[in-house]
């Protein structure tokens, strides 16, 4: 359980990175820019210690996924961001194959 909420740790880092660099402004910014910097060392640190037991690829395919639509989100609530019926669709896939790899796959870290 201890690997998991290290994940969750690192994709939370990741997306405050992440969002944290669209409003640094090409890195003009400079707290916004300290953020991107220290939420992705935070990230990389957490998603470090989780690959001591969640194999590589199932860890990357959570981050990823649960990233994608996290950022996602803040993008349509914080920066207005307008997300279509593909894109919608498109991320209902991401959600759904995080779904799978993790309930039905014999290679997850169960």
């Amino acid at each position: 359980m201890k690997n998991w909420l290290f994940l969750g740790t690192a994709i939370l880092a990741e997306v405050i990175a992440t969002s944290a660099l669209k409003a640094s402004d090409g890195f003009s910014r400079l707290l916004p820019s300290v953020i991107v910097v220290a939420g992705y060392g935070v990230a990389f640190y957490f998603l470090s210690l989780t690959l001591k037991a969640i194999p590589v690829g199932i860890a990357y395919a959570v981050w990823s996924g649960v990233g994608i639509v996290l950022v996602s989100l803040i993008a349509w609530l914080v920066f207005g961001q307008r997300l279509d019926t593909p894109a919608l669709i498109g991320i209902g896939l991401i959600v759904a194959g995080v779904l799978v790899l993790n309930l039905f796959s014999k290679s997850s870290a169960h």
